[in-house]
C-alpha cells in the first residue's frame, strides 16, 4: 500500500488525486502565523487513511523542528517504550499518524517551549481528523491535547485525568507528556507504569496485529 504521508519536507509517498492528498498539500503550504515562529514555518505531521493509531502530541521541539519527524528525540524513545513499538512500526503511516496540537516549533517560554499556536487546531484538526476513518486508538499527550479532545470531560488535573483514563471509552487514551523534564512525575505515580503502560502496549500490540 502507498503511504500518503507528510511531514514539513514533504517526505512520503501520496497516492495522487486524494482529498486526503489536497489537504495535507494545504496545511504543508500554511502561512497563518508565520510571523510569530521564531524558526519559521516547518509544519511536521503524518498521516493516512489507512492509519489505526493516532498520537496526539503538543507542538515540535527543536530537534523535531530540524528532523522534520514526529517525536525523533528522547521523548519519542519514551512514547515508542510505553506503546511497545520499534522505530520501523512507530513511523509506519499506515499504523500511526501524528497529528499534534500545533505544527510547527511555536519557540521557547520562560519555562519551557511554548504552548502550541491556536491557529492549527481552528484551522486543520477537525478536517484532518475527518480523513483518518480507520482510527481506533488517540493516544492524547499532555494537557492541551487533553484539552481539545476531552472538553469538560477531562479533570482537574492531567494526574486525574490520566489516572482515570477507563473514563474516555476504548478510543481515547491521556497520557502524560513522555519528556525527560517529566521523569520527577513519573516517579511518584508508579501506577502510570504499572497499570496505563500495559492496556496501551496490549492496544497497540492488537491493532498491529490486526493490520498485520
Amino acid at each position: 500500500m502507498k503511504a500518503t504521508s507528510i511531514t514539513s519536507n514533504g517526505t512520503g509517498a501520496p497516492a495522487s488525486g486524494s482529498a486526503l492528498d489536497t489537504l495535507l498539500a494545504e496545511v504543508r503550504a500554511c502561512r497563518l502565523c508565520a510571523s510569530s515562529l521564531p524558526l519559521g514555518p516547518r509544519p511536521v505531521l503524518v498521516a493516512h487513511a489507512a492509519a489505526r493509531i493516532l498520537v496526539v502530541g503538543q507542538a515540535p521541539g527543536t530537534k523535531v523542528h530540524l528532523s522534520g519527524r514526529p517525536f525523533d528525540d528522547a521523548s519519542g524513545d519514551r512514547l515508542r517504550l510505553w506503546m511497545g513499538l520499534d522505530r520501523l512500526a512507530f513511523y509506519d503511516p499506515t499504523l500511526v499518524a501524528f497529528l499534534p496540537m500545533g505544527f510547527c516549533y511555536p519557540g521557547r517560554g520562560p519555562s519551557g517551549d511554548l504552548p502550541p499556536r491556536p491557529e492549527c487546531a481552528a484551522s486543520w484538526r477537525a478536517k484532518l481528523l475527518a480523513q483518518l476513518p480507520r482510527i481506533e486508538l488517540m493516544l492524547l499527550v499532555g494537557q492541551y491535547a487533553q484539552a481539545w479532545h476531552l472538553g469538560v470531560q477531562r479533570k482537574a488535573t492531567l494526574t486525574e485525568t490520566v489516572r482515570t483514563w477507563h473514563d474516555y471509552g476504548p478510543l481515547k487514551v491521556p497520557l502524560p507528556h513522555p519528556s525527560p523534564r517529566n521523569n520527577i512525575w513519573l516517579a511518584r505515580n508508579p501506577w502510570f507504569e504499572q497499570d496505563v503502560v500495559p492496556m496501551v502496549r496490549e492496544r497497540v500490540r492488537r491493532l498491529s496485529h490486526a493490520q498485520a
